[in-house]
């Protein structure tokens, strides 16, 4: 059976524009970068908190806080602009200086609460060394709903999924230079503000990367990744 020349062509066209319409339906996403360290300026999105600002930029909440005037207990509000920088008015040297007279002396209980006793937040093999991550962690195989423990006590001061990258992710705030960060678990067992022991459960493993049941585990000093291998007991 021979279809007519205008049955054919008004075919054509509606397939045309059906074509269209569903290419047009499906517009490319574009993830949020995992980390901060190469921009300026970072706008607040929600559920952020300077904790993880600081996680991400690499600078710490601490230098944060100082370089954008915030006081504790540290919050931040949707749509304020955090400096990824150092300002200018770091430049008095004679009143630092007489600062750093009078506080370069460290007490002995400081010295203590600097003084950190870490343990694995799991055993298990490590699947990806510091090195292999780009000097972000370390990944320790296991299985899925694997108990997650705290390395050192602390206060929780993120639990959520908000940093693209890191899934489920919680980070522990042991003292002033201290952060550990606990990524792609399948549930988090704590939340924001909650204080928590050495060895105390506070996640369940999930999956990693490649889709691997993987705990991602760093530790952070004054904002900067260091490798957990050194911290850890043998």
């Amino acid at each position: 059976m021979r279809w007519p020349f205008r049955v054919i062509t008004f075919v054509i066209i509606v397939l045309a524009i059906f074509g269209c319409t569903t290419t047009q339906s499906k517009a490319p996403v574009q993830p949020h970068k995992r980390d901060l360290t190469k921009g300026t300026y970072y706008t607040v999105k929600k559920g952020d908190t300077l904790y993880a600002i600081g996680f991400r930029s690499g600078h710490g909440y601490k230098r944060l806080a100082k370089w954008n005037n915030i006081p504790p207990p540290y919050k931040v509000y949707l749509g304020q602009k955090i400096k990824l920088f150092r300002g200018t008015r770091y430049k008095k040297s004679q009143k630092k200086k007489k600062y750093n007279k009078k506080t370069s002396s460290i007490s002995i209980n400081k010295k203590r609460v600097l003084r950190l006793y870490w343990q694995w937040p799991v055993q298990g093999k490590i699947l990806r060394s510091f090195y292999a991550t780009g000097n972000k962690g370390i990944d320790i195989a296991g299985h899925i709903g694997k108990k997650i423990r705290a390395a050192e006590s602390g206060i929780v001061v993120y639990s959520g999924s908000g940093l693209v990258g890191y899934g489920n992710l919680l980070i522990i705030k042991h003292n002033y230079l201290y952060l550990s960060a606990y990524a792609h678990n399948r549930r988090l067992l704590v939340k924001e503000g909650h204080k928590v022991k050495k060895g105390q459960l506070i996640a369940e493993m999930g999956a990693g990367v490649d889709a691997k049941p993987a705990l991602h585990f760093e530790i952070r000093k004054n904002g900067k990744s260091v490798n957990p291998i050194s911290y850890m007991p043998k």
